[in-house]
C-alpha cells in the first residue's frame, strides 16, 4: 500500500509540473499575497488596476479564486429590473481585459466592513474607481462583497458580488470613511 501511495503522489507531482510547463504560465510562488485577509483584499485591488495600455497579472488574479468562485456583477438592466451575471474568473478576465487595458482602471478600497466566523469572512469593501492613479475624483463607486475561506494555509476567494453607487441607491454613510458622508454626485 505505501508504495501505491508513493507512486501515485509522484504520477501526480509529475502530472502537475507538466501541466504549470504546458500552460505558458510562469510557476511563481504567490503565497505571501493570500497568508492574510488584508492582503488577499489587497491583492486583489491591485490587480485588476492599471494605467491605460497596462497588462494586468492575471495568473495572481485566478491564483486568489477558489477553483469554482464566481465573480458577481449586478445592477438594473435598460427596463429597470434588477440583474445578476455569474462569471468565473476566466469569463471575467475574456470580458473585461481588452477594456481595462484601454481605458485605464484603478480600483481603491476607502472601507471595509469584516464579519468573520471560524475559517469563513464575509466583507463588504467600498471602492472608488478612476481612469488614472493621478484622477482627483472617481467615475463611480460601489462595493464589493467578498466572501473568503481560509483553508488553515491561505484565505481564498470564494465569490465577489458587487453593485455600483447610483442616484437611486447611494452608499449608506456606514459603509463610508468616518471623514466621508455621502454626497452622491454622477462622478
Amino acid at each position: 500500500m505505501k508504495k501505491f501511495v508513493s507512486i501515485f503522489i509522484l504520477c501526480f507531482t509529475i502530472i502537475s509540473i507538466q501541466a504549470q510547463k504546458t500552460s505558458n504560465e510562469p510557476m511563481i510562488d504567490y503565497s505571501d499575497r493570500v497568508k492574510t485577509l488584508d492582503s488577499t483584499l489587497e491583492t486583489f485591488y491591485a490587480v485588476i488596476s492599471g494605467e491605460k495600455g497596462a497588462k494586468r497579472n492575471w495568473t495572481l488574479f485566478k491564483y486568489l479564486f477558489q477553483p469554482n468562485a464566481k465573480l458577481i456583477p449586478s445592477g438594473k438592466n435598460s427596463e429597470g429590473f434588477h440583474l445578476v451575471s455569474y462569471l468565473s474568473p476566466a469569463d471575467y478576465i475574456k470580458k473585461s481585459e481588452a477594456w481595462l487595458k484601454e481605458q485605464g482602471f484603478f480600483e481603491k478600497e476607502i472601507s471595509r466592513t469584516i464579519n468573520t466566523f471560524g475559517n469563513i469572512a464575509h466583507v463588504f469593501s467600498t471602492y472608488e474607481a478612476y481612469y488614472s492613479h493621478t484622477d482627483e475624483e472617481p467615475f463611480m463607486r460601489g462595493i464589493h462583497s467578498f466572501q473568503l475561506v481560509n483553508d488553515e494555509e491561505r484565505w481564498w476567494i470564494v465569490n465577489v458580488f458587487w453593485n455600483l453607487e447610483t442616484p437611486d441607491s447611494p452608499i449608506p454613510n456606514v459603509y463610508l470613511p468616518k471623514e466621508q458622508t455621502n454626497t452622491y454626485s454622477s462622478y
